[in-house]
């Protein structure tokens, strides 16, 4: 079957080793011919999948760019293999992806909770960042002219979503998309201090409105929104905290989005400053709910396969159901998920 071609933008989420979910998706993507990405939206890894398609793009077109996550993964994989963070034999035996039970995270885990950063770490030591460098030439991503690039990271000192442009993109930046303030000093960047976008922006969908064409906006969320049950535990408490945290800006921009898009609707507002956005998602939310958000700190190459495939798997099955419904319906029915709230608040 012949399909017109559909340009579209891309939100990235951050969620830590999750994130190659995202890789499967944006592999299966780059794989169709009739998908054109126009800009990407990204924090934490959702950053890092970003800069490293925009490098394979301007090296070599979609393949390179498959070709060059596949690599950034692996790098990430043979990394981790000397991590103290390894899941417990017994995990392993029960095919628990989760480190819930490591020696090493718990350890990790209890110092986080009483030393800072700047204590436990005072060489600034982040593995993660010698990768990057490794495998990003950051060159070829700023002159990439295949897509625009919006990183998320958090201002410190202010609490606001600061986005670096790809023009300016460097290493730092994208570390500073990705800095969790309990296991890393805050990044400086002209003098200021930047933490996780996941805070302020995860990932930002605003830059989309007024320096895209295309209408759509394809979410890929790697962090659940909804529990069947209250956490009763402390770990589980505050696990379900961070998700809530790192789930509440992108929350409240689809809330904006959506009372924006009534107003268009009614007629209440008619001007090309307001544009009726596109909203899609590929999440997989049943399945990635049940690994824990200690596996967001699991790096070993099975898993991360293992995640890339679902991913895989997501986007196919999105494509297949919706790819004709890009540029001309939403494919999220926002007003049932803020049914019963306050438009803005």
């Amino acid at each position: 079957m012949n399909r017109q071609a559909k340009r579209i933008n891309l939100a990235l989420q951050g969620g830590g080793a999750h994130g190659a979910f995202t890789w499967g998706v944006l592999d299966t993507l780059l794989d169709t011919p009739t998908i054109e990405i126009e800009a990407i939206s990204g924090t934490s890894a959702g950053a890092m999948n970003a800069v490293i398609m925009a490098d394979g793009l301007v090296t070599g077109g979609p393949e390179a760019a498959r070709e060059k996550l596949a690599n950034f993964w692996r790098a990430v994989a043979d990394a981790a293999s000397f991590s103290p963070l390894q899941r417990s034999p017994w995990d392993r035996l029960i095919g628990n992806w989760s480190l819930d039970y490591s020696p090493g995270h718990v350890f990790f885990d209890m110092m986080t909770r009483f030393w800072a950063p700047s204590q436990f770490n005072p060489l600034k030591y982040n593995p993660l960042r010698d990768i990057l460098i490794d495998q990003v030439d950051f060159a070829n991503v700023r002159r990439c002219d295949r897509l625009k690039l919006f990183v998320a990271a958090t201002n410190a000192l202010t609490g606001r979503v600061k986005i670096f442009h790809g023009g300016e993109l460097s290493a730092d930046m994208v570390m500073a998309s990705a800095c969790l303030p309990f296991l890393f000093e805050a990044v400086e960047i002209d003098g200021v201090p930047y933490w996780d976008g996941g805070y302020s922006g995860n990932p930002p969908l605003f830059p989309f409105y007024c320096e895209t064409t295309s209408r759509d906006i394809l979410i890929v969320q790697i962090n659940p929104v909804e529990r069947s049950s209250a956490p009763t535990d402390a770990v589980d408490i505050l696990n379900r905290t961070n998700e809530i945290t790192f789930n509440a800006s992108l929350l409240k921009e689809l809330r904006a989005l959506n009372f924006i898009k009534r107003l268009i609707r009614d007629g209440t507002i008619d001007s090309p400053e307001y544009r009726d956005m596109l909203v899609h998602i590929i999440d997989s939310q049943e399945l990635l709910k049940t690994l824990g958000a200690s596996s967001k700190l699991n790096a070993e190459w099975e898993f991360l396969c293992h995640l890339r495939d679902l991913g895989r798997q997501r986007a196919e099955n999105w494509l297949e159901l919706h790819h004709d419904d890009l540029g001309q319906r939403d494919t999220v029915n926002l007003p049932e998920m803020f049914s019963g709230v306050m438009p803005i608040g």
